[in-house]
């Protein structure tokens, strides 16, 4: 039983002896395995510096990898230079000019934060704080970068600013005295396009290592772009201009107001001078009230005789409706659709019957319209007291227009008698000789190379008679004189005036 016992112990322990040594070795081989992982002298391997795979590159030499890079980073070259094809009247000026920086006068600056500084620690520290930290080391690294714009736009600026100081000129057109039509060209003017060249610098400074390796290749390393520069074309360009088909004068018609005080040769000249350069669209509307709004802005009107209910007053702006006269017969010779228009209450003394086209601020408009197939220019002139508008624009110039005017019927004048305290009884005296009315159409005739193709009655006006106005003595009477109208009486309508 005892020597049972002691085999049993004999044998236990050489089991202990032999577990022990076989724990010892592991231990040991544990040991040796866990000092030659944290030993590497390699970075860990997944790790990513960008896009690009450092992991098993010694430590020394991936550090001075990546301080290469970052240099060679910041040497990378810029260049601007001109395209002066692309730069219409700029290219003499612009002619091989170019500017180039490094990208560190750019303000950039690139480093991979922290990584050169985390793979010096994998040689640092205990056996366990090496093997924790290279096995926690980080797999992925970015690149961090920045440039400074601010410095860029200033550079091109400090060498081109010039190019921006140029303002656009519309082009212009001209008439002669001799009524011929030139133009003159538009300058345009030019302004740098910084925001799209700083976008696409941007996208090159930013670069990424890729997985090739941390080396540069020529597009990285020089970039080239042309300075950006846009066209600013003027309001008015010589193709706009050119588009209206504004080719010739197609009518003018000229009235006189050589008898005209100073205050109503004032107001003729002054609104003819607001007319002046009027510009009309196809199809638009011309309103002679729009003209009346403008001048007054412009100018203050004169007193003048206007036309009052009828009858000639003393008022404001008395003239105004030769203007409009004149214009309504160049309009008519042109061919133009008469869009509203009425004759004066009176005659008018610079005009045939059925000429006229009169005026009355809120209740009387003068309107046409432009129904040629291009842009209509209204021209005034004023000389040696004879008004002239003149129609420039297109039609066919086998067309031509002429305007009749026939008397229907003449209106005797009314007699009115008023009393004056002064004459005898049955005593009486001519105050004012009375004018007869008359009654009026007016034709248009259409031709077409001389031979008459169309006639049409345009209006049908009627103009008032005037009164032939006798004062008699008391209780001399014929008839009982009738009152005069006040504005209470009756809408006052100033025509020919404001």
């Amino acid at each position: 039983m005892n020597r049972a016992k002691k085999i049993f112990q004999q044998r236990w322990r050489k089991l202990l002896l032999g577990m022990s040594l076989i724990l010892l070795f592991l231990c040991a081989l544990m040991l040796t395995v866990l000092w030659k992982y944290a030993s590497q002298d390699v970075v860990p391997s997944g790790v990513h510096a960008g896009r690009m795979n450092i992991g098993g590159m010694r430590i020394d030499e991936a550090i001075d990898l990546l301080n290469q890079y970052e240099i060679s980073l910041r040497e990378r070259t810029v260049f601007i230079k001109t395209e002066p094809s692309a730069s219409g009247d700029l290219s003499a000026r612009l002619d091989g000019q170019s500017l180039h920086w490094t990208a560190e006068e750019l303000g950039y600056r690139g480093e991979f934060i922290g990584l050169k500084e985390a793979l010096l620690r994998l040689k640092e520290g205990s056996l366990w704080e090496r093997v924790r930290y290279r096995n926690a080391f980080p797999r992925s690294l970015a690149l961090s970068q920045s440039w400074n714009k601010d410095l860029f736009q200033t550079a091109i600026r400090k060498k081109w600013s010039w190019i921006e100081r140029q303002k656009a000129v519309d082009a212009e057109r001209k008439i002669d005295e001799n009524d011929n039509i030139s133009y003159t060209e538009h300058t345009n003017a030019y302004r740098l396009r910084l925001q799209p060249m700083m976008e696409r610098l941007d996208r090159w400074m930013m670069v990424q290592p890729e997985q090739s390796g941390l080396t540069l290749t020529d597009g990285e390393r020089v970039y080239k772009d042309n300075l950006l520069i846009k066209v600013v074309e003027p309001a008015v360009t010589l193709q706009k201009l050119l588009g209206e088909g504004i080719d010739r004068k197609i009518m003018s018609y000229t009235t006189s107001f050589a008898t005209s005080a100073e205050g109503r040769a004032y107001n003729v000249t002054v609104t003819a001078q607001a007319l002046n350069d009027w510009l009309l669209a196809p199809g638009e509307i011309f309103s002679y009230s729009k003209l009346i709004e403008s001048a007054e802005k412009q100018y203050s009107y004169r007193e003048a005789p206007v036309i009052l209910n009828g009858r000639l007053s003393p008022g404001i702006g008395g003239g105004i409706c030769q203007v409009s006269s004149t214009l309504y017969q160049a309009a008519l010779r042109a061919g133009l659709d008469i869009v509203e228009r009425r004759n004066h209450s009176l005659p008018v003394p610079y005009l045939p019957l059925g000429y006229d086209a009169t005026y009355a601020t809120g209740a009387i408009d003068f309107k046409f319209r432009n129904s040629t197939d291009s842009y209509l220019l209204i021209r005034t002139e004023v000389k040696n007291r004879t008004l002239t508008v003149k129609l420039f624009g297109s039609i066919p110039e086998n067309v031509s227009y002429d305007i009749v005017s026939l008397t229907k019927n003449a209106v005797a004048p009314s007699v009115e008698q008023r009393v004056n305290d002064g004459l005898p009884v049955g005593g009486q005296a001519l105050l004012k000789q009375g004018k007869p009315g008359f009654i009026v159409d007016t034709y248009r005739i259409k031709s077409i190379d001389g031979k008459e193709v169309s006639r049409e009655r345009i209006s049908h006006d009627t103009y008032k008679a005037q009164p032939t106005v006798i004062e008699v003595g008391p209780s001399s009477l014929n008839s009982t004189p009738k009152p005069s109208l006040t504005p209470n009486s009756k809408r006052r309508i100033v025509e020919d005036g404001i």
